[in-house]
């Protein structure tokens, strides 16, 4: 069963609201990294009740969609899906608890071609339940490696799908600006998970060794928060209404335990950035790129 570029393009997304307390956004900050280091004061607003801070990049798992793609009627090879890049444009700072809805839409279907995938582009609007107020736009985009093609059936959208999305830029070729090494616990996984993915990747040895990892790996959107961090400490000085927005594309697995280095370069405003694990010198965040108020 090939994706069906009208029904995909037309998903029937339900709104999706959540109610969270300042736990859930404490459980969030210790999944990321935040309170590595107890007595450092500025991240423990992040993590402790007394005039508490929300971390920005904790739009990511409000209100999800969850994993739709699984849906048999996506027509869409779940299992060869990987997640390629995330983007997050705060429109004001995050609540430290409230009610949230979301709405989503897949906002592009590209075709790369048979044998070469498939992109698909999903957009999440996070509005404040209570005010109405827009708190978030989120954009994720998904390689499905199975699903490339389709476009060449007559009448099955237009040809090679939709425009793809303007790419990133690439780290500069020269020493970053900033550096910062921030670790991961070797828990971190285990206490992300509670935040949104439950997946067993993530948590059960058999189910990683079975997809070709030596033990389980940190969610992509873990590290992707750990990057997040590194730009509040370091271009914000922990101030979360100075980012505006963050995105990035994932290049490699984390393991929980690994150091993680933002190396950041600074023009004004605008942010571009990468992060290597520190014990095997490998680049698994890249084209990152952040916008500061």
């Amino acid at each position: 069963m090939a994706i069906d570029y009208q029904k995909i393009k037309n998903w029937p997304f339900p709104e999706v609201e959540q109610s969270y307390t300042w736990k859930d956004s404490a459980l969030y900050a210790l999944g990321v990294g935040f309170g590595h280091d107890p007595m450092d004061e500025r991240m423990l607003r992040y993590a402790y009740e007394e005039n508490m801070l929300a971390v920005p990049t904790m739009p990511v798992v409000l209100a999800t969609p969850g994993f739709w793609v699984k849906d048999p009627d996506s027509g869409v090879d779940w299992v060869k899906v990987l997640h390629g890049e995330q983007s997050l444009v705060l429109h004001r700072p995050i609540p430290v608890s409230g009610r949230v809805t979301s709405r989503n839409r897949v906002s592009a279907i590209v075709d790369k071609g048979a044998g070469k995938g498939a992109i698909l582009v999903n957009e999440r609007t996070l509005v404040d339940a209570d005010s109405g107020e827009t708190l978030a736009t989120i954009e994720s985009l998904t390689f499905a490696r199975g699903d490339g093609g389709f476009s060449e059936t007559e009448g099955n959208g237009p040809r090679g799908g939709d425009p793809s999305p303007t790419p990133k830029p690439a780290a500069p070729d020269t020493e970053p600006d900033l550096v910062c090494d921030l670790p991961t616990l070797p828990q971190a996984a285990l206490i992300y998970r509670l935040c949104a993915d439950l997946n067993p990747l993530h948590a059960d040895p058999k189910v990683a060794r079975a997809a070709g990892f030596e033990r389980p790996i940190l969610h992509g959107l873990a590290s992707y928060g750990v990057a997040g961090h590194a730009i509040l400490k370091t271009c914000c000085d922990y101030d979360p209404s100075r980012l505006r927005s963050i995105g990035l594309r994932f290049s490699g697995p984390v393991f929980p335990g690994e150091t993680l280095r933002t190396e950041i370069w600074r023009d004004g405003d605008r942010v571009q950035f990468r992060a290597r694990v520190l014990e095997r010198d490998r680049i698994v965040l890249s084209h990152g790129i952040a916008e500061l108020n």
